[in-house]
């Protein structure tokens, strides 16, 4: 704490000169240079609105303006010769983040990388006697030929079924078929779809599961603690495992180990194109959501919360810890095991609260954020209608289309697969249901970096105990 407190310390000192540089060298171009670097990232901003929200030339031009404003900023500081106060000040900032962050890593895991890892230890449990594992060749891109997958499971005495990638399967159906030959293990090398069926067999069946990271994302494993680099390691849990019990999802009856998404990302989900190209068919999607277009309302109660009207909604197996839907990819899970359902709904009414989704990410107002046991949604089929007519629209009002109606299928991407679904989608989750097996050794998951909190950060430069500090406050 003692180092935690120096950091604080320095952090603050180091963003305070900055502050007092700039204010104090305004005959040397500090206030110029506040308002250069002011407009510059309103420019910014603007341009990668324009990017996300438009289709066509306002796309483009918003790209040519988000990388113009910053190079814009750059050469006006030079020609007004406030270079040097900008690298002082941009320098003295940077000091500062660093510091702080180093500070809140120290007082929290008593190292000051911010890359300690956590491992969560099971329960030890003798190796299994017959084994079964179902494999996907093409999952991520041929990694069960790549790594050997095949060929070091028999070794390790395990029974390995290959699924056709030509031929639709039931990989659930040969989970189960493989329980009934006597399996005391299912495992699955594939993508977290795949993970997800044969999970719920193995937890139908109360035997445990194993996770072998041969997926794309492999976002299950990644909260694990698995090794995602080399899904091979996942096998020695084989020899050498302890057992996690966690939490398993349920969305209208399919399990689930990640996320069940509704609106506009399931639509995007739905797209022929979506597999070959995420990011591009993404992209395109984007404008739906940020202005409330084409993508359908969605209402959904958590638990005793209503959330009316939703462009989109992202429910997964206990919460992320940073509630970004734009960060989804890369945002994890602190546990599995918590007994409650993550739950973020967007809802943009207008450019102010798209311009602060865009720019605040999770903490934009255009957010709702919460947690349920149990998330109950409802689709709208169809546009609003306008003018006259005998339609209902979703005002309340009259328009000539079919109006909103409420019913039916909808769109739902779960664990990234596509799927409809009838109205109302329910989700629950069942609590420490499935048995994971996993090695003893492996990397174990990097903790979120702690949110940049100033609050914080002064309390832990003036008070030799913030805990005590916190808990009197309260």
């Amino acid at each position: 704490m003692a180092r935690a407190r120096l950091m604080a310390r320095c952090a603050l000192l180091a963003a305070v000169a900055g502050v007092v540089l700039l204010l104090t060298g305004l005959g040397a171009g500090g206030l110029l240079v506040l308002v250069i670097g002011l407009a510059g990232m309103v420019g910014a901003a603007v341009g990668v609105w324009w990017f996300l929200a438009h289709r066509g030339p306002l796309r483009l031009l918003g790209a040519v303006v988000a990388v113009g404003a910053p190079v814009a900023v750059l050469i006006l500081y030079i020609a007004f010769g406030l270079w040097l106060t900008v690298l002082l000040a941009s320098a003295l900032w940077g000091v500062a983040l660093v510091c702080a962050r180093t500070a809140l890593h120290r007082s929290e895991d008593g190292t000051g990388t911010g890359t300690q890892t956590v491992r969560v230890r099971g329960e030890r449990r003798p190796s299994p006697r017959r084994p079964v594992l179902i494999m996907n060749p093409k999952s991520g891109g041929g990694k069960v030929g790549r790594f050997g997958l095949v060929e070091r499971a028999e070794k390790l005495g395990a029974r390995v079924v290959l699924i056709d990638p030509s031929v639709e399967t039931d990989v659930a159906a040969l989970a189960r078929e493989a329980v009934a030959d006597g399996a005391d293990l299912l495992g699955v090398a594939g993508g977290d779809g795949t993970q997800a069926l044969v999970a719920a067999v193995a937890a139908e069946h109360d035997l445990p599961f194993l996770v072998i990271s041969a997926g794309t994302r492999n976002h299950f494993a990644l909260d694990l603690g698995l090794d995602r680099e080399d899904p091979s390691t996942c096998l020695d849990a084989l020899v050498d495992g302890e057992e996690l019990r966690v939490d398993l999802g349920s969305v209208s009856g399919r399990a689930f180990v990640n996320t069940v998404s509704f609106g506009v990302y399931a639509d995007v989900v739905q797209r022929p194109e979506y597999r070959d190209a995420k990011a591009g068919t993404a992209l395109d999607a984007l404008p739906d959501l940020l202005q409330g277009g084409q993508g359908s309302g969605l209402d959904a109660v958590a638990d005793d919360h209503r959330l009316l009207a939703q462009q989109a909604i992202l429910i997964s197996n206990n919460p992320y810890a940073a509630p970004d839907p734009f960060g989804a990819a890369a945002a994890t899970r602190p546990r599995l095991d918590g007994g409650e359902l993550g739950v973020i709904g967007v809802r943009v009414t207008g450019a102010a609260e798209a311009a602060g989704l865009a720019v605040r990410g999770a903490q934009a107002t255009a957010l709702n954020v919460l947690t349920a046991h149990r998330v109950e949604v409802t689709g709208t089929i169809g546009k609003p209608g306008n003018g006259n007519g005998t339609g209902n629209g979703h005002d309340g009002g009259n328009g000539t289309g079919t109006g909103w109606v409420v019913g039916g299928t909808i769109p739902v991407a779960v664990d990234g697969e596509a799927l409809n679904l009838p109205t109302p989608v329910v989700c629950t989750l069942r609590p420490r249901a499935l048995r994971v097996l996993v090695p003893r050794d492996r990397p174990g998951s990097v903790p979120p970096p702690p949110r940049l909190d100033w609050r914080r950060i002064t309390e832990l430069a003036f008070h030799s105990s913030p805990g005590t500090t916190r808990r009197n406050s309260t």
